[in-house]
């Protein structure tokens, strides 16, 4: 069954989080909304009801009797969410409340929503295109200032005009070409190839200039990997849970404890960082424990910023031994060295030594992850360390990885348009590459899709939007 035929059934969900609060809200979309919430309401009657106005009744079960005392919204479609005829229904949160209401508006006629499909509907209606929808994903899901602006600015659609103004050009592109075609005995040109290299360049600068913003973009809505290294016993699960005030991993004053990455995000600064606890650095004949070292290894590769957790009452050998492979393999990387246990161990000694042994521009300080001294000072530097552009308002950044997929075709077909071009190929082969791009830029809005694309979207929101 594809989109369209699902916009026929009206569909019922709870709107609000899983659990039990203080109220819980009920959607309901579809042809036969009202009459299907009719059959249960005591109030004024739906069919005269305006649009876009809240009524205080009752909602009654399939055997009559009263399951509670609601507020009800209306909206009339196409001037609703999914363009269709909305009715929310605001109740008592109770689980119980929450289950019978929806099972008496199914026994009335509705159809159990599933994942994303108001949404859905939303799209398929004209409300918004699929990176709008998308967006609508990202903003629920949004756990920092930067990554709430990002896809704020998406879901009014900024996106999704700029991809249908390079279409639009492209299309123009593409009709001069083709006409071109229709008159090739009468050798006519429509198109000066100059001007026509000039416009396709100048797109391939808009797509690389989204497409490269990707890596900022993923950084703001997936957290800015924060690496945590260092030999075993050294305290950076204490230090992971300084940072996250939680007691996340677990800490052992045996060596060896973390023998897998553990991760965890918090927000500093508006900016949401990913925060991976490895394990210990060392020589070992355990299979497991090496095979978590490798794994710190990787996270080390994968991390924008490194945390480098030296034990201050270890000896300059074992530092000395470390600082090599840790300088070598975060040289493009923001590297933090923290000298911990100053409750227990004089650290000056060790920093005033990485501060000669290690390489310019590596910050180093000391601290006691156990009494939480100076963990303030550790975030102001993690901070400092992360520049991450300033995503104001009006920033247009890439945050989602089939968008940057369908941008980096588009940017090779426009490419081979322009090669093309220079080198005087016929029409035909340029008006390929040039419809190739408009249709992937077309796959990010939603101009052009597939019931599998859209399943595979709108199968991770969640139920009821």
């Amino acid at each position: 069954m594809n989109a369209l035929d699902l916009n026929q059934d009206t569909i019922v969900a709870v709107s609000t989080p899983h659990g039990m609060g203080g109220i819980a809200v009920v959607r309901v979309s579809g042809p036969d909304a009202l009459t299907f919430v009719e059959k249960r309401w005591q109030g004024a009657s739906l069919k005269t009801m305006a649009s876009h106005t809240v009524h205080l009744g009752k909602i009654m079960d399939s055997q009559g009797e009263l399951l509670d005392e609601v507020v009800l919204t209306l909206y009339r479609g196409p001037h609703s969410f999914t363009g269709e005829d909305v009715v929310e229904i605001a109740c008592h949160g109770s689980l119980w409340i929450q289950r019978q209401l929806v099972t008496t508006l199914i026994d009335a006629g509705c159809r159990a929503a599933t994942g994303g499909e108001f949404t859905q509907r939303a799209f398929v209606n004209g409300k918004m295109d699929l990176s709008q929808a998308e967006a609508i994903a990202d903003v629920i899901a949004s756990s920092s200032r930067a990554a709430h602006r990002v896809a704020m600015n998406q879901m009014r659609g900024a996106f999704g005009r700029e991809l249908s103004a390079l279409r639009s050009q492209l299309l123009q592109f593409v009709s001069l070409i083709e006409l071109e075609l229709d008159f090739s005995e009468e050798d006519v040109n429509f198109a000066d190839r100059s001007r026509l290299i000039d416009l396709a360049t100048s797109i391939q600068g808009v797509i690389s200039r989204l497409s490269h913003s990707f890596e900022a973009g993923n950084v703001i809505k997936n957290g800015l990997p924060v690496a945590i290294v260092g030999a075993s016993n050294a305290g950076k699960s204490t230090l992971l849970n300084a940072l996250l005030r939680d007691d996340r991993a677990l800490v052992s004053d045996i060596a060896g404890t973390t023998r897998d990455v553990i991760e965890d995000t918090m927000v500093l600064g508006g900016v949401q960082f990913r925060f991976i606890d490895t394990a210990g650095i060392r020589e070992s004949t355990d299979v497991i424990e090496n095979m978590g070292i490798e794994r710190s290894f990787q996270k080390m590769d994968e991390a924008q910023i490194v945390l480098w957790v030296i034990d201050a009452t270890t000896g300059m050998g074992e530092v000395e031994r470390l600082a090599a492979t840790i300088a070598q393999r975060c040289a493009s990387k923001q590297l933090i060295a923290v000298v911990n246990k100053t409750d227990v161990a004089d650290a000056g000694p060790i920093v005033q030594a990485l501060q000669q042994l290690m390489p310019e521009g590596i910050a180093v300080m000391a601290m006691s992850a156990k009494n939480l001294s100076d963990v303030e000072r550790l975030e102001g530097l993690i901070v400092e360390r992360a520049m991450l552009p300033e995503v104001d308002s009006e920033a247009l950044i890439v945050t989602n990885a089939r968008h940057y997929e369908a941008l980096l075709r588009a940017g090779d077909a426009i490419e081979r348009s322009i090669d093309g071009l220079r080198a005087g190929l016929s029409g035909d082969l340029v008006s390929q590459d040039i419809r190739e791009c408009m249709h992937y830029l077309g796959e990010i809005t939603g101009e052009i899709s597939t019931d599998d694309i859209l399943g595979e979207i709108f199968a991770h929101f969640c139920i009821g939007k």
